[in-house]
C-alpha cells in the first residue's frame, strides 16, 4: 500500500522525531539509509532542527550540473556535510514538492511544527545555468 502523507506531513514527524537527538551525529548517518527518499526527509528534518537550534540565519544546499554539492550553514559559517548527489537531488524534489515551486526560482514561507510549537522558514529556490540551489531561511531571532 502507497504512504498517501504528503511530504509536508512526513516533515513534521521526521522533526519530531528527531527533536532530541543530536542533530550534527544523525546527519552524518543519513548516507546510510538505503531508502532515498527516507534519507531526503531525515536530511531535511535534522538541517531545520540544527539551523533552529543554532541560532542560524540561513543554510543553503546547491547542486551544480556535473553534480557538485555545497552545503552553507550561515551564521557561524560551518559547513554541513553533503547530502551527496543522489540526495540532494531528492531533497531539492521534495522541498519543490511541499512548496509548490515548479518555475526556476521562487520563494515561499513554510511553517514547520516542531514538537509543541512553530516556525516559518522562508524556502527559496533559485535554477540559473548549470546550478540550482534551495535556500532555507530562520527566523531573526532577538
Amino acid at each position: 500500500m502507497k504512504d498517501s502523507r504528503s511530504f509536508h506531513k512526513k516533515l513534521q514527524e521526521h522533526i519530531d522525531c528527531y527533536a532530541g537527538t543530536d542533530y550534527l551525529t544523525e546527519l552524518a548517518k543519513v548516507g546510510d539509509e538505503p531508502d532515498v527518499e527516507q534519507a531526503a526527509l531525515n536530511w531535511l528534518a535534522l538541517t531545520v532542527l540544527h539551523g533552529l537550534n543554532s541560532n542560524a540565519y540561513k543554510v543553503s544546499l546547491e547542486k551544480s550540473r556535473d553534480g557538485q554539492i555545497d552545503v552553507l550553514f550561515k551564521f557561524r559559517e560551518a559547513h554541513l556535510p553533503s547530502p551527496g548527489k543522489e540526495l540532494a537531488d531528492k531533497v531539492i524534489e521534495i522541498i519543490r514538492r511541499i512548496t509548490h515551486i515548479d518555475s526556476e526560482k521562487g520563494e515561499l514561507p513554510l511553517a514547520v511544527g516542531i514538537r509543541d510549537s512553530s516556525v516559518d522558514l522562508n524556502i527559496k529556490i533559485k535554477k540559473k545555468d548549470d546550478k540550482e540551489k534551495v535556500i532555507f531561511k530562520f527566523p531573526e531571532t532577538k
